[in-house]
């Protein structure tokens, strides 16, 4: 296995120190395993039950917290019925501990002590988590804006907390520039070891929806690591030959800050840097997601689309959704609102899943 720039298709080892390609673009991991039914742990409770299809030698550098296989619940939400694929129930609260849990891992593999990330919030707290367990150093910077729940979160764990007075984009620099020295970037975006674990989530609702992929799959896109960790978890699957088609792929975005939705409308092939606009969900309030091209290739190639929804939808969707017994952070609640104006491209014979990324309790 090795790590492949998307953009020259120059190469580099696993242990490479460097976040990016020298041209600048990101990393992904050729050569990995595929998906091999047979090899499921099938009496493992979490995503190791997936071990043989993740890319790392030896079960003793697994460093976990019990993460994976959450419960998918069905309900109806604005007249359509949906399953709800319930990750809030995460270790740490959030989808994110797929991710870290194998990037951690493969970094206590490579001897690595002391990691970086900057994060709103379910990022950090889900690498200060797991840091923890594996007794690593973490240091996390943070936009001086960020949930107080969340910081409080990351700092229990022990990780050193930095506040940063300025946008996400200048909280990113901070923590480049200490990765720069002895640190190693843990970047949950730049990182292709964080979609290895993030694929996981296809893996399960394929087996839990009865060895079938759903129809669609809506769901919250920031940085946009959870779609693509999907896409090619079930890119996994149909080259494997265990499903026929995939799932159509939904993007949603906070209308005060929609990137990809901009470029999706435009019928670009890259994303181009907005403005850092204000919005309740924070966790997808990114201005410019560096694996922009890869998300609008992998929601064109399924038929999918991007949507963006306000600040009043987002809020609406989540009382919602607590109505229900599903209490989520606002960015949570962003695709659930987002499913108002799919009800003309969603058919009621489909299967649609909609992850819960984050628990309300984060935001209360």
């Amino acid at each position: 296995m090795i790590l492949s720039c998307v953009n020259c298709r120059q190469t580099y080892p696993l242990n490479t120190r460097h976040w990016h390609c020298q041209c600048g673009g990101v990393f992904e991991l050729k050569d990995g395993p595929g998906f091999v039914r047979d090899a499921i742990r099938r009496k493992e409770p979490s995503l190791w039950r997936y071990r043989a299809m993740l890319p790392l030698d030896q079960d003793e550098h697994i460093i976990s917290l019990g993460e994976g296989f959450t419960p998918l619940v069905e309900t109806d939400v604005y007249g359509l019925k949906v399953h709800c694929k319930v990750e809030f129930l995460s270790p740490t609260g959030s989808f994110k501990d797929r991710g870290t849990a194998v990037l951690v891992s493969v970094l206590n593999s490579l001897d690595i002590e002391t990691v970086v990330d900057d994060s709103s919030g379910n990022a950090g707290a889900s690498l200060a988590a797991y840091a923890a367990r594996a007794g690593m150093t973490s240091e996390i910077y943070v936009p001086a804006g960020a949930s107080s729940s969340k910081r409080a979160q990351i700092a229990i764990y022990g990780a050193r907390l930095i506040t940063v007075d300025g946008s996400r984009q200048e909280t990113a620099l901070a923590a480049q520039k200490t990765a720069a020295g002895n640190a190693y970037y843990a970047s949950h975006y730049y990182n292709p070891f964080t979609l290895q674990g993030l694929k996981t989530i296809a893996y399960e609702i394929w087996e839990q929806l009865g060895e079938r992929s759903p129809d669609n799959l809506v769901l919250p896109v920031g940085h946009g690591t959870l779609l693509l960790g999907a896409y090619q978890g079930f890119m996994d699957l149909f080259e494997a030959g265990l499903i026929d088609q995939l799932p159509r792929l939904f993007a949603v975005q906070a209308l005060g800050c929609a990137p990809i939705y901009e470029a999706h409308l435009q019928g670009a092939d890259e994303v181009s840097p907005l403005k850092e606009g204000e919005t309740l969900a924070e966790g997808i309030r990114i201005p410019y997601p560096v694996r922009g091209r890869q998300i609008l290739t992998a929601i064109r190639r399924t038929g999918g689309s991007v949507l963006a929804v306000d600040d009043e939808q987002i809020a609406r969707a989540q009382r919602e959704l607590a109505r229900r017994g599903f209490y989520v952070e606002f960015t949570s609640a962003a695709p659930v609102a987002a499913l108002q104006e799919l009800r003309n491209t969603i058919t009621a014979d489909q299967v649609t899943v909609v992850p819960l990324t984050g628990s309300g309790f984060k935001n209360p």
